[in-house]
């Protein structure tokens, strides 16, 4: 493990991968409440350029963040419509859904070491990767779903 990994990272030893282009990301699998087929979003006017809209979810009001804005990829339509899933998130109480390519599988970092994220991403204070784990003859991009909700941004706000 890293000695620059958050704590949290430091705990999770299970991820939920999924795809955005041809980018493989995983959040803590303790961060996620579930996942769920893409659907109708409700606008927010003035909202931030990669709030995708609001959507109820069992009688909450619910965020939906655009994936591929979110992480700074291209803005490209999702390769397959029928895969595209919306990945919900856990933090602090909050919710917050993030529009996904596809889901892939359950990762276990147990034994693997975590590498810091690379060059340049790490001085962003809002870059949500926060390591990179070396999985089947590629890597995988490791979320802190703390900054990807913007959860520290002292408001109270998520997203």
């Amino acid at each position: 493990m890293s000695a620059a990994a958050p704590a949290s990272e430091a705990r999770a030893r299970h991820w939920l991968s999924f795809r955005i282009g041809t980018q493989l990301y995983a959040a803590p699998l303790d961060d996620v409440s579930e996942v769920i087929r893409d659907g109708d979003l409700t606008p927010v006017p003035g909202a931030a350029p990669d709030l995708l809209g609001v959507r109820h979810l069992r009688g909450r009001i619910v965020p939906v963040m655009d994936g591929r804005h979110r992480l700074g990829l291209p803005p490209l339509p999702p390769a397959n419509p029928a895969t595209v899933r919306v990945v919900m998130l856990a933090h602090a109480g909050q919710r917050v859904g993030l529009r996904v390519d596809a889901v892939g599988e359950l990762l276990c970092s147990d034994g693997i070491d975590i590498a810091p994220p690379p060059p340049g991403r790490a001085s962003r204070d809002d870059d949500p990767v926060s390591g990179v784990l070396a999985w089947q003859n590629g890597f995988v991009a490791l979320l802190d779903v703390r900054r990807l909700c913007r959860a520290g941004d002292g408001n109270g706000h998520v997203a």
